[in-house]
């Protein structure tokens, strides 16, 4: 696969082209199994792709994919501030077993105080606008200092996660970020995450075995009984269709 062909950066920044190139990006990766697409990736995007962790079970695949087969992919995460204890317990336990860094990103503190300040600590119970204020201040404006300057960017999105992610695909042009996105498990089931996870004896956040499939900050993430949507523990008092916080969109 030719660098050049790759590099979004070489095309203009022209909707079609764009979306013409997620599809050559794609159609290159076709039959590749995750380890070798990021690899590949990875020298194809030399110091300019990354990937972004939560720390649950579809990134610690991913993770470990990385870290343990060396591929050159800076792995960072989203530090909100109100993350849960087992977060953060996973999150260490991960680099000492690998041994390699993950960088964080903060909010802007003036932007947290000002909010606070203002609203209190918990406003984003008071309204979907205010949610997503807070989730714009903790997540999405960091995500954008870490997405600067790169050329590609790796998630552990799934098909199956939401009705909003069954309309994406795993190879997509992100015209927000101006930069391609790979999900390498997109197509994967959970039971298959799992046993990834066992079969590679891989750390994943214990809370995942307390009923919580999706992991945020500690305010807005409860655990689902089961037959409940992947997603109906996140931001529980809204209405379905609106639980994205901005870090994908469709």
């Amino acid at each position: 696969m030719e660098k050049q062909i790759l590099n979004s950066k070489d095309f203009s920044e022209n909707i079609f082209e764009m979306n013409e190139l997620a599809e050559n990006i794609k159609h290159r990766l076709f039959g590749l199994d995750p380890v070798s697409a990021l690899a590949l990736l990875g020298k194809s995007f030399p110091g300019k792709i990354v990937f972004s962790t939560s720390f649950g079970w579809e990134d610690q695949v991913i993770t470990h994919m990385i870290f343990s087969n060396n591929i050159p992919i800076k792995i960072f995460t989203l530090e909100t501030g109100r993350l849960f204890p087992e977060t953060y317990y996973t999150w260490n336990r991960t680099m000492e077993i690998y041994g390699q860094p993950i960088h964080a990103y903060y909010p802007q503190h003036q932007l947290v105080e000002a909010m606070v300040n203002k609203k209190g600590p918990n406003s984003f119970y008071n309204s979907v606008e205010d949610r997503k204020e807070c989730c714009a201040i903790r997540k999405v404006e960091p995500l954008r200092r870490a997405l600067n300057g790169n050329d590609c960017w790796i998630t552990g999105i799934r098909a199956e996660q939401s009705v909003n992610r069954h309309f994406m695909d795993d190879v997509e042009w992100d015209d927000h970020n101006k930069l391609i996105k790979f999900h390498p498990v997109f197509n994967w089931t959970l039971d298959e995450i799992k046993e990834y996870i066992k079969k590679n004896n891989i750390p994943y956040n214990v809370l995942h075995d307390k009923g919580f499939p999706s992991i945020g900050c500690a305010p807005c993430t409860r655990a689902v009984t089961p037959g409940e949507d992947f997603r109906s523990g996140r931001w529980w008092w809204e209405d379905q269709s609106k639980k994205e916080c901005g870090l994908h969109t469709v």
